[in-house]
């Protein structure tokens, strides 16, 4: 038996799964948490990773691994290879003010918008490695000036998994220059172009100030070296993939092709199309990110989901089981009722100072289930307004699959549909990204031009009637809700 693994180093926890490699058969699995924050010392990651492995029963008998990982996260390496500062991850927003600086230098909101996107596929905001690093250099030029590299969290676990932290200076620049990415993931950084396959290296000096070491962009299935005794297991030799984001990994691990979209609802939504054509949109709702097979990911993120569903199961002092049953209680539309879930500002549209906000509350509405119907739409309602960014790409949409932990809520599987106005699948719940990267890791293995065919999972169908006034009405609140202006020393 030929064993591969896969790992997701997420925000909230590190997920392995080990798999044969010809069939995709499940082996075994293991996980371990990460700390909370929006920044996050990278070592946490190493420990939650060698426990997840240990978990998992070690990559001893392990063929090839490879690592999935949470986008945009900013890693600094000084010149011996030691993180220079906490992780900035892609949900920390103090760099809002450096993206709308990066857009204005380019000609402003439409001229710099479209500058950006042509250049590198998408437009800066705060979530995105290049807007984190403007930010670094203007308010820590201490840690800026150690800087030698950057990279991203499954760039630095893959290069520690590589052993390649050398000592010394000599030794660290040699290490650094070991750093690699793939397509998927230097599609989210700003400063790669999924359209021309290069690094913009004057698009990083101008937000940096100079030009940092950055990681070897490798192909879909190339291979980035081997498993190092001691470095995070006591295992060596299995092969290394090159890696993605997470968004490619989950993609990956669902098997989509050309005109499929994923919707995830998890610390994030996320609605991504896989298309065979790059998508460029000047106003930043689509980011023109690549996927992990040589197409393209045009991909549109919201920062409040599933933390939308417990918050309200909380306000409500219920669990989720029950707040599904009284959001299935309550009529379509709420009765009006309109929740807003910007409760950790919002990524799209762009208001990373944004809250959140009720609207149309009557002696009418104001009971528990009207409130748990409204959250639900609320949380679905951003991302359909995602589903119809990415279509407009020109793909036509195939099929619509619903992942993540949100999607275990029988409310949102149910009023999905009405929503999103098609059809969804729902696939077992499952680590997609996890199997993305171990189908990566069977992909290195076997070679060719096309990752191994694994079964697909049995999924779910669920249908309704849309309900097009459901988006009507969440669309005139959303348009009265603005950045709250932070205060000074906010």
């Amino acid at each position: 038996m030929t064993l591969v693994a896969g790992v997701d180093s997420s925000t909230q926890s590190c997920k392995v799964v080990v798999r044969d490699a010809p069939s995709g058969r499940l082996v075994r699995e293991g996980r371990a948490p990460h700390p909370d924050g929006t920044e996050v010392d990278p070592a946490a990651w190493r420990a939650a990773l060698q426990d997840a492995l240990a978990e998992a029963g070690g990559l001893g008998d392990v063929a090839a691994v490879a690592v999935g990982g949470q986008q945009h996260g900013m890693v600094c390496l000084d010149e011996d290879g030691a993180v220079v500062r906490p992780a900035l991850l892609w949900n920390d927003t103090r760099s809002a003010g450096a993206a709308a600086d990066l857009v204005a230098e380019l000609g402003g909101p439409e001229a710099g918008g479209r500058a950006w996107a042509d250049a590198v596929g998408l437009v800066p905001v705060a979530s995105f490695t290049v807007t984190k690093l403007r930010w670094l250099a203007e308010h820590e030029p201490a840690s800026a000036a150690r800087t030698a590299a950057v990279c991203l969290p499954h760039d630095w676990l893959t290069w520690e998994l590589a052993g390649r932290r050398g000592g010394g200076a000599a030794g660290g620049r040699q290490s650094l220059a070991a750093l690699v990415t793939d397509r998927g993931d230097a599609s989210g950084t700003g400063y790669w172009s999924s359209v021309t396959g290069d690094y913009r290296l004057d698009l990083l000096e101008r937000a940096f100030g100079r030009t940092p070491v950055v990681p070897r962009v490798l192909g879909p299935a190339e291979q980035a070296g081997t498993v190092a005794a001691g470095s995070l297991t006591g295992d060596a030799g299995a092969a290394l993939g090159p890696g993605t984001g997470d968004n490619a990994a989950a993609a990956l691990g669902l098997a989509a092709e050309p005109g499929d979209v994923v919707v995830s609802i998890g610390t994030s939504g996320v609605v991504s199309t896989v298309s065979t054509t790059p998508m460029t949109d000047p106003t930043g709702t689509v980011a023109g990110f690549a996927d992990a097979t040589g197409h393209f990911l045009p991909l549109v993120t919201t920062l409040n989901a599933a933390r939308v569903l417990d918050a309200t199961a909380r306000l409500l002092g219920v669990d989720h089981a029950e707040l599904s049953r009284l959001a299935l209680s309550a009529p379509a539309g709420a009765g009006g009722l309109v929740l807003v879930p910007y409760l950790e500002g919002e990524r799209t549209p762009n208001r990373p100072y944004a809250t959140g906000a009720l609207h149309g509350l009557t002696l009418s509405t104001g009971d528990p289930a009207h409130l748990a119907r409204a959250a639900v739409e609320g949380l679905l309602c951003g991302l359909a307004d995602g589903l119809a960014a990415v279509a407009a790409g020109g793909t036509p949409v195939r099929r619509v699959f619903l992942v993540g932990g949100g999607a275990r809520s029988e409310a949102v599987r149910r009023i999905a549909p009405a929503v999103l106005g098609v059809p969804v699948l729902v696939p077992p719940p499952g680590e997609y990204v996890a199997d993305g990267a171990a189908r990566q890791a069977a992909w290195v293995l076997a070679g060719g031009d096309t990752p191994p065919v694994w079964p697909s999972a049995a999924t779910e169908v669920y249908e309704a009637d849309p309900v097009p006034a459901v988006r009507e009405r969440y669309a005139e609140v959303r348009d009265l809700t603005a950045d709250r202006v932070p205060r000074a020393g906010t």
